[in-house]
């Protein structure tokens, strides 16, 4: 029989990895308004701050399987998790703008690694019968990591507050965006810890010609027969692969594959160009933006991660039963509505600084200057932000403008809170995790692994794109327009959708083929 606990075990080990990918991805949201200031940041070199990980994240993707097929699944995870620790420690002793962004580019190829080998290594080593539940615990490690880099930014933000001697002897006041990034070097080290526990990957094994040592752990993964026929089974796809030729890349251009190729192309494209991104990674600034103020935007945004987990969860358990389709339009119709919504509820906002709002500002705010905008009403946040700018000045208006927006807008900020809310719901339940098991059925066997290489590198050029312009976006045209623009991309995915998007569920890839592939 097979030795259940151990796979389980095994596989949870390594999930740690996907925890590890959401954590260093998303805990940059809780630090980028401190360093915009510390800096003195422009807009675009904020989101190189954001963008850098997902950049080397990228060309990681791109090498961590053939280095894993050289070196073994296990090495290089142990690779990744060493990555994870020195870009924690880096990133939260940087001294410099660019140096913070190198720190986080070292931590980019720990992300794409562990997000290619972890999914990897747990299909190879469980059984046919559990296997898809215990790949899926990378992706709810990746999800439970963001909710958690949320939670610890907010964490650390009120213990910088709090006049506890140890927080204070730490300086969690004046190091908070350090200690926000300093903190994976933790779950780093457990990792790195826990995967010598871990044995390699009984397949990798076999590839290399070590049928002994690949026999005991097929044994306690599969049980004494089903490993017999594991290996048996293994050793036959080596020997019929040793004599095919790798499709090239042209193949996947060729008139055959035109729609499948669209397809693929069109979904990878919709699932980062709705703005998903610019959510996990700059959830805090988002909500200073409808006045609330730093503490409630921190809080707000662990109401982000914790609305991603649960519908996450239950994409899971509806994707087989609903089909891919019915999720799909569902999804992006949601997010479609609520990204009108926060459109609607900033074109909405007006912004005045009354006397008595200027009078009620921090000491450190130069107020005498903010007087010539004394009941001075403002349409749009970047006509106020451009007043406020020429006030008091780029560097100061940078370093105090939460503040002024809190002071000054007019809005509704529990109808922002429902839309971010809501689009993070309809994602998670759709086009975010959906996205991946369309592409393992969309293209045919020949060419999958390319087609996915191509598809997937798109889908992080775009999600580099979104990150890197959000920052600017927000400054130069204005948060209205934004996610305007961002629901208008999700317009044309859910027709595209209803229109191109065949049911896939229930479905052999062969009979996918035939369907897709004219």
């Amino acid at each position: 029989m097979p030795d259940r606990s151990y796979i389980t075990r095994t596989a949870l080990i390594v999930a740690l990895g996907g925890f590890l990918m959401g954590f260093d991805a998303s805990v940059i949201s809780g630090v980028v308004g401190f360093i915009e200031t510390q800096f003195t940041l422009t807009k675009l070199e904020l989101g190189w701050a954001v963008s850098s990980l997902t950049l080397t994240a990228t060309l990681a993707m791109m090498v961590a399987g053939p280095l894993s097929d050289a070196l073994g699944r296990r090495r290089v995870l142990f690779f990744a998790a060493v990555l994870y620790a020195v870009s924690a420690i880096a990133s939260a002793l940087a001294p410099s703008f660019w140096f913070l962004v190198a720190a986080r580019m070292i931590g980019g190829f720990g992300v794409g690694a562990s997000l290619i080998i972890a999914p990897m290594y747990i299909a190879e080593i469980s059984p046919p019968a559990v296997r898809g539940k215990l790949v899926s615990f990378n992706q709810l490690n990746i999800v439970i990591g963001i909710s958690v880099a949320f939670f610890t930014n907010y964490l650390v933000l009120l213990l910088g507050q709090s006049d506890m001697a140890w927080a204070e002897a730490l300086r969690f006041g004046p190091w908070n965006w350090r200690w926000m990034l300093g903190l994976e070097t933790l779950p780093a080290v457990l990792y790195f810890s826990c995967l010598f526990f871990v044995p390699e990957s009984p397949r990798w094994l076999i590839m290399r010609g070590r049928e002994a040592l690949a026999r005991p752990i097929m044994i306690r993964a599969s049980g004494e027969g089903r490993a017999d026929e594991e290996i048996q089974a293994v050793k036959a796809s080596i020997a019929s692969d040793a004599g095919k030729v790798k499709a090239p890349l042209r193949e996947l251009f060729a008139p055959a594959l035109r729609l499948v190729l669209l397809i693929g192309v069109v979904v990878a494209v919709i699932q980062q160009i709705t703005g998903i991104n610019a959510v996990f990674f700059y959830a805090p600034m988002i909500f200073e933006q409808s006045g609330i103020g730093t503490n409630a935007s921190f809080m707000q945004a662990i109401l982000v991660g914790l609305t991603n987990l649960v519908f996450t969860v239950l994409a899971i358990l509806l994707i087989d039963r609903l089909g891919r389709k019915p999720l799909l339009a569902v999804g992006l119709g949601g997010v479609t509505v609520s990204m009108l919504v926060l459109a609607f509820g900033f074109f909405q906002a007006s912004y005045t600084l009354t006397p008595d709002a200027i009078a009620s500002l921090p000491e450190e705010v130069p107020t005498v200057a903010l007087e010539s905008m004394a009941d001075r009403t403002y349409d749009s946040d970047v006509a106020f932000k451009a007043a406020v700018a020429d006030a008091l000045g780029e560097e100061a208006a940078r370093q105090h403008e939460s503040t002024l927006v809190t002071a000054a807008i007019d809005i509704n900020p529990g109808l922002i809170l429902a839309g971010i809310l809501a689009f993070v719901a309809f994602f998670a339940v759709s086009i975010g995790p959906v996205m991946w098991v369309l592409f393992s059925e969309l293209f045919p066997n020949r060419i999958r692994g390319l087609a996915i290489s191509f598809v997937g590198l798109i889908n992080s050029a775009v999600s580099f794109t979104v990150q890197l312009v959000f920052p600017w976006e927000l400054s130069q045209i204005g948060s209205a327009p934004t996610f305007l623009i961002y629901g208008l991309f999700a317009a044309v995915g859910f027709v595209f959708v209803m229109a191109v998007l065949p049911e896939t569920k229930g479905k052999s890839l062969e009979e996918l083929e035939k369907i897709l592939v004219k």
